[in-house]
């Protein structure tokens, strides 16, 4: 999970320094590093392309570009760790979402946690350096949309694998990035080439090991340590591009994950009862 950890933090951050291109291009070149990995894995294992729920997976692949690139474009304007801080919001729109179409329980104290989680982005925006609506808005679409994503994954269950799912995802990207970057296209030097690829291949890596770890041990040991890519992306921001920020940014982002953390556990327990 920390490997996971530092290859997503380090995939934000190419984004990042990468943003004076405009965002499509970057959702293109960040499928064709995933493709590379997931194309040839499908073809090796005669995993059939196109799946079995091909409604759900093409839903899923909408829903994930628009979230990703609602992130992406996030990042022109918020500082770095503020942005994945946010994003992480994402679980408490996932539990309504889940409430709403697979009529899944919400507990009365999950419910104090996510209102604590929102606080934390009410401190952010009002009292956090260095945060405009624009980005705020881009980024909470973001999350909201992978919220859907989490719910979606579910309904498709067990029925594709994986490496399918994440392959739809990539493959929409490709086309709707490449389409949508024609009249923005800038060429890049080789330096932002290999940048440009490493987020893709960087994706994969994190998403590859965030799995293995959940498979090796429990998700209440592992689930915590995802947070530390915020950590990361804190320090990478203030060293690598001058971000600060502020007691108050530090204490929307605890009370953010407070919120989050805290409703794993809880939910780990009940699934122990």
């Amino acid at each position: 999970m920390i490997i996971s950890a530092i290859a997503f933090a380090l995939m934000s951050s190419f984004v990042k320094y990468l943003s004076h291109f405009n965002v499509y291009q970057i959702v293109f070149f960040r499928s064709i590093g995933t493709l590379c990995f997931t194309l040839p894995l499908l073809l090796k294992q005669k995993i059939p392309l196109l799946g079995n729920e091909r409604k759900w997976l093409f839903t899923r692949g909408v829903f994930g570009v628009i979230s990703l690139t609602c992130f992406f474009q996030s990042l022109h304007y918020l500082p770095l760790g503020t942005a994945v801080s946010l994003r992480y919001l994402a679980p408490i729109f996932a539990a309504v979402f889940a409430l709403v179409f697979l009529k899944e329980k919400i507990r009365p104290v999950q419910w104090l946690l996510f209102v604590i989680a929102f606080l934390g982005v009410l401190i952010i925006k009002g009292f956090g350096a260095e945060v405009n609506y624009i980005g705020l808005t881009l980024v909470l679409f973001s999350a909201v949309f992978l919220g859907l994503i989490f719910v979606v994954i579910r309904k498709i269950g067990n029925k594709d694998h994986p490496l399918v799912i994440i392959n739809y995802f990539m493959v929409l990207a490709f086309v709707f990035g490449g389409l949508m970057s024609v009249r923005y296209w800038q060429n890049p030097t080789l330096l932002e080439f290999v940048l440009f690829l490493s987020t893709g291949i960087l994706g994969y890596v994190g998403q590859l090991y965030m799995t293995k770890a959940f498979q090796a041990q429990e998700t209440n040991l592992i689930a915590p340590i995802k947070y530390l890519e915020v950590v990361i992306t804190i320090v990478i921001g203030a060293f690598w591009f001058g971000e600060v920020y502020n007691l108050w940014t530090l204490l929307g982002i605890f009370l953010i994950f407070f919120g989050l953390i805290y409703n794993i556990y809880l939910k780990m327990n009940d699934t122990k009862k």
